[in-house]
């Protein structure tokens, strides 16, 4: 799964229309929400750093739950934006976690995965909830 990385306000008008899994390195006003929504009509899941996602205003978190879109938290540590737009998330882990769940492994195995790939548990259920 690739989570597109936007570091600035700037980069929103430059998006891909059909992007999906957005991550905002940035602290985006009430604007900068609705710019990235209409750039990217597809989008299903914008992504925000705690800090952040905290200072979220309730007008933002009702609009974006008419317009059905998950606002969740998460980082994405360690990726260089320079080298790659996206943070991507291997499929091997998404499979891991789809066949863990339905064996019903204990949650110790599965927050193993969760921990080593940095993952926040809204990720997760959004994740096993979509097609692979």
């Amino acid at each position: 799964m690739k989570i597109r990385v936007v570091s600035s306000r700037e980069e929103i008008f430059t998006l891909d229309p059909n992007e999906r899994v957005v991550h905002l390195a940035f602290r985006p006003s009430n604007m900068d929400v609705f710019a990235l929504v209409e750039a990217c009509p597809k989008v299903e899941v914008i992504q925000l750093p705690e800090s952040y996602r905290q200072k979220v205003s309730k007008a933002i978190e009702m609009y974006l739950e008419i317009q059905r879109i998950q606002l969740m938290e998460g980082d994405v540590w360690g990726h260089r934006k320079d080298i790659y737009e996206y943070y991507i998330i291997p499929i091997s882990v998404i499979k891991d976690l789809k066949k863990l769940e339905l064996e019903g492994a204990p949650s110790e195995e599965i927050e193993k995965i969760v921990k080593e790939n940095k993952l926040t548990p809204e990720m997760i259920t959004y994740m096993l909830s979509r097609d692979t």
